[in-house]
């Protein structure tokens, strides 16, 4: 394997962030502390949203929504076949089935105007992905749930901080989730958030990641079947120190984005990525298109040269074990499939320098 030179993400940890952390470890409350509740309390602050709940990943955030919204077998949920897997599995974990709908090729974000045709008599929700770092077309989405009576989830797991027409990603369904891996916008390392504007909704996400308890009842004590998905105080100490520089963070990643289609702008056989109408975007990745049929070969080349890129995203419908277990196949969402066969994600980060970005472009287009 060549030396990764340049990486695909690094998370951005400084000083304030070691002493925030530190700090937790000179006290005795390692859990279930002061800093899950700070960290909820600015979380929500900072989305627009009633009130929030840290866990332990976003899939468990996605897993916790789902089963909150009591959406289970026979259920049918319409979903996005272009997204992390996670967004299909949290739903058949409860035995629920995705019904996927296929994608604007602008945005890569589920399309609206796909969506009714099918909704069925067992359709009991919309679990809509904010994909790379914006929103779908949530305000269309928003009146299709309604129209239906259907719930609305909202999987803003790589897109803190993005906005639709003002409002924030995360706080347009009945519940939003976001995620904190390391190559996130924030990182807890792990880690992730459930925001709503329903109080008994949030009571019940909170008593499900605590095994199924409810906060004034007694020690051990558990009303419901639940979880352990909650968030460490030191993973928590970490959110609250990164979520204070989150402006300078966003800002550095659109620096890098501003560079990179900078310096791809001339190439006729890659297309940068474009914003939707309304939209502001964050940047979870930088993803390309390479339309001449050489993306393996470019990413092979990168690799040889320590320069690490991932095809993203594989279409979730064409995963082995999805084709086996509900027989799809090549041509059924065939938009997903175009633009699975032809992105390409390319190194962003915080600090990645100008000169990098260049060398990185400049070895793309001798292609």
């Amino acid at each position: 394997m060549n030396k990764i030179k340049i990486p695909i993400a690094r998370p951005y940890i400084d000083s304030s962030d070691r002493r925030a952390v530190a700090s937790v470890l000179k006290t005795n409350i390692l859990s279930i502390g002061p800093k899950l509740i700070e960290f909820e309390n600015n979380f929500a602050k900072y989305v627009g949203s009633k009130d929030s709940c840290a866990v332990s990943s976003g899939t468990a955030g996605l897993h916790l929504a789902v089963k909150a919204l009591n959406i289970g077998e026979g259920d049918e949920v319409i979903t996005s076949p272009f997204s992390f897997i996670a967004s299909s599995n949290v739903l058949l974990y409860e035995k629920a089935k995705p019904v996927f709908v296929d994608v604007e090729e602008t945005t890569y974000n589920l399309d609206p105007a796909k969506i009714e045709v099918a909704i069925t008599k067992k359709t009991k929700a919309i679990l809509v992905v904010d994909i790379f770092g914006q929103t779908a077309q949530m305000d269309e989405i928003v009146k299709i749930a309604k129209k239906y009576k259907l719930s609305l989830i909202e999987d803003a797991c790589e897109s803190l901080g993005a906005s639709f027409k003002g409002a924030k990603a995360g706080t347009f369904g009945d519940l939003g989730v976001f995620a904190f891996y390391p190559n996130k916008q924030i990182t807890t390392g792990e880690g992730g958030m459930i925001v709503s504007n329903s109080t008994k909704l949030l009571n019940t996400v909170k008593s499900l990641r605590n095994q199924g308890r409810v906060e004034k009842n007694k020690w051990l004590e558990s009303e419901q079947l639940g979880f352990n998905y909650r968030l460490d105080e030191m993973s928590c100490a970490l959110g609250v120190s990164q979520l204070k520089k989150i402006k300078f963070m966003l800002g550095e990643r659109r620096r890098v984005i501003n560079t990179y289609n900078k310096e791809l702008a001339n190439c006729s056989w890659i297309t940068t990525p474009k914003v939707g109408l309304n939209r502001v975007h964050t940047w979870f990745v930088y993803v390309i298109r390479i339309t001449n049929g050489k993306r393996n070969l470019v990413a092979k080349k990168l690799e040889r040269l320590g320069i690490q890129t991932r095809n993203y995203l594989p279409a979730i419908h064409l995963q082995p074990f999805m084709r086996k277990s509900f027989g799809f196949k090549e041509g059924d969402f065939p938009i997903c499939e175009k633009i699975s066969g032809e992105t390409l994600a390319l190194p962003l980060f915080v600090g990645l320098s100008s000169k990098d970005i260049k060398y990185v472009c400049d070895e793309i287009k001798k292609n």
